[in-house]
């Protein structure tokens, strides 16, 4: 009996000669552990996404400039609501709390725009006045009036929100403004939008790499109110609900130009591990 599983050990042993665990950054393992204790099982090629999205954002230096990041890994609102940057389950951490109808597939999550959004519990204040981003990769093209990121207060005005097609039928980037605006027309509503500020006059949207908005609406005041993602936050009040697919979201400090390119070519490598790049 000893020699046969001596025998059963070895032969074990010898099916696994040559292969290796893969080597995971810190903050990519730490998001596996926290999405394992939630019940979430990721495959292979989600971790590999994570992982190479992780280290594409180091190496461009901008991870230091994610607040909230939302990769929408997994099938479930519990699989995609952890804060990539601080996967902690807690508000504080940032990580998303979905509200209304969402259809959660591992092509993102699907609000369904009348009652859905998701709650980040990170507002502009907690960021700054001067410099602050946010994106919305969307995998819609639709002409639904819509908000796909934001929140603030009248008073004092404080406007952040990312709209890819409002009521005017154009796309809006707000953050921290008065009353003014930037808009462009958007005749595409699919793709990885950033919108930045880098300065207290410099305010700019790019749509895959490509800058549509070069702005110099002024800040105004930073808000207390959370951001959402799908509709937009006015004074903890929930309108303007998109219908886009989302696949990948953020909130941070500004981005120059040569750091939201480099953003978008690491999103986009991203998408297109997970096959569902546009």
């Amino acid at each position: 009996m000893a020699g046969l599983s001596i025998a059963i050990a070895n032969s074990i042993s010898s099916n696994y000669v040559g292969v290796s665990t893969p080597s995971y950054d810190p903050d990519a393992q730490a998001f596996f552990i926290a999405e394992g204790a939630a019940g979430v099982t990721l495959s292979d090629t989600e971790k590999a996404a994570i992982n190479d999205l992780v280290v594409n954002l180091k190496a461009a230096n901008i991870w230091t400039n994610m607040k909230g990041l939302y990769p929408f890994i997994g099938t479930t609102a519990t699989s995609q609501k952890f804060n990539l940057k601080n996967p902690a389950d807690t508000n504080a951490a940032y990580r998303l709390s979905f509200v209304g109808g969402w259809t959660h597939s591992s092509n993102g999550a699907l609000p369904n725009g009348t009652n859905a959004y998701a709650n980040t519990f990170l507002s502009t204040s907690a960021i700054g006045l001067n410099s602050g981003h946010i994106s919305y990769y969307s995998r819609t093209n639709n002409t639904t009036v819509s908000c796909e990121v934001g929140g603030g207060n009248p008073s004092p005005d404080s406007y952040t929100l990312l709209e890819l097609r409002n009521g005017s039928a154009l796309g809006a980037f707000r953050y921290n403004n008065g009353v003014a605006q930037n808009q462009v027309a958007i005749a595409d509503t699919r793709g990885f939008f950033i919108g930045t500020r880098t300065a207290s006059n410099v305010i700019k949207l790019f749509r895959n790499n490509t800058n549509i908005i070069n702005g110099s609406a002024a800040s105004n005041a930073t808000s207390v109110f959370s951001q959402y993602i799908a509709a937009y936050n006015g004074s903890n009040t929930a309108f303007a609900y998109s219908n886009r697919q989302c696949a990948f979201a953020s909130i941070g400090t500004g981005l120059t130009d040569t750091e939201a390119a480099n953003f978008y070519t690491a999103v986009q490598n991203f998408q297109t591990t997970l096959g569902r790049q546009v």
